[in-house]
């Protein structure tokens, strides 16, 4: 049995341990309100981005005209996966979520026969992809997302996709991401960047685009030139902050749990204490009295 001062150092640094913990849920707490409010936000401009791009690459396509980004190299032998991890840790199974479902494309892509490459955006996915897949490692982006992404650095991860694509480095780009659905859930979500990938359209809308007739000034070629790059872009910023809000939620329900259970530990390690020096005590008296009864 642990001695009476083993016990209290125990539940001294416990004690540390669950206001670190305890502080650690208020600033994600006062950091998800904010990031929550954003990737809300991001989602209408991204999602009516993509539907307005659909509706002019559909006639581009037709014509037979279309830019890379849109008809892509003609194969897909080459896959780059751009999956978003954090940067610090004690987010409960926010990163390994991400890995999980990086494991599972790469071996199911590489079942097929294809090449695969990844871009890292996060120093935790370096560590936890390093072990097995360290050849396909292309480059690790850190420091997206202090204190907060923006969409400059969003622009930059975008340009460098479309930079590697020209150079033929991959065919297919994949960018994988936790959406934020709430504090206690995240959903990982992969997304086609390159090619871009039409989106089905469907119910009422659909029905309206298929008897709309538009005339676009420019064309519909110089149109798309200009605006897949900035839809690539829209893209990666959004996904950058719906994982943002996911870490913060996935960290405050980690710290949370971490808080209740350090509180716990606490508790029992009170109550053996409390039983370890009433036993010294009892066995204390008990020497006494069996001096006293011995004279």
């Amino acid at each position: 049995m642990p001695s009476l001062k083993a016990l209290r150092n125990r539940i001294t640094s416990v004690r540390s341990t669950r206001r670190i913990t305890s502080a650690m849920k208020m600033v994600s707490a006062a950091k998800l309100r904010r990031a929550q409010e954003l990737a809300l936000e991001a989602r209408p401009y991204a999602e009516r981005m993509e539907k307005m791009l659909s509706s002019v690459a559909g006639r581009a396509a037709s014509a037979g005209n279309a830019p890379p980004l849109l008809a892509g190299s003609g194969k897909s032998d080459v896959h780059l996966l751009v999956p978003i991890f954090t940067d610090r840790g004690l987010c409960g199974g926010f990163n390994s979520s991400i890995a999980r479902w990086t494991r599972n494309q790469i071996r199911a892509l590489q079942a097929e026969g294809k090449t695969v490459r990844l871009l890292i955006v996060g120093r935790k996915g370096q560590g936890m992809l390093r072990r097995d897949y360290a050849s396909l490692i292309v480059d690790v982006i850190e420091d997206t997302a202090r204190p907060m992404p923006k969409f400059d650095t969003a622009a930059q991860i975008a340009q460098r996709l479309t930079s590697m694509f020209a150079a033929g480095e991959f065919d297919v780009a994949t960018i994988v991401y936790n959406r934020f659905i709430s504090a206690l859930t995240q959903k990982v979500t992969p997304q086609q960047l390159i090619p871009f990938a039409v989106p089905a359209i469907e119910g009422e809308e659909a029905a309206a685009g298929a008897t709309a007739l538009h005339e676009y000034e420019p064309d519909e070629t110089e149109i798309l030139a200009a605006l897949l790059p900035r839809n690539m872009s829209a893209q990666v910023f959004r996904a950058m902050l719906e994982s943002f809000a996911s870490e913060q939620g996935a960290r405050m329900t980690a710290m949370d749990s971490a808080t209740r259970n350090a509180g716990d530990m606490i508790d029992r390690l009170t109550m053996n204490y409390n039983r370890s020096r009433q036993a010294a005590i009892t066995k204390e008296l008990i020497e006494i009295i069996s001096g006293a009864e011995a004279l």
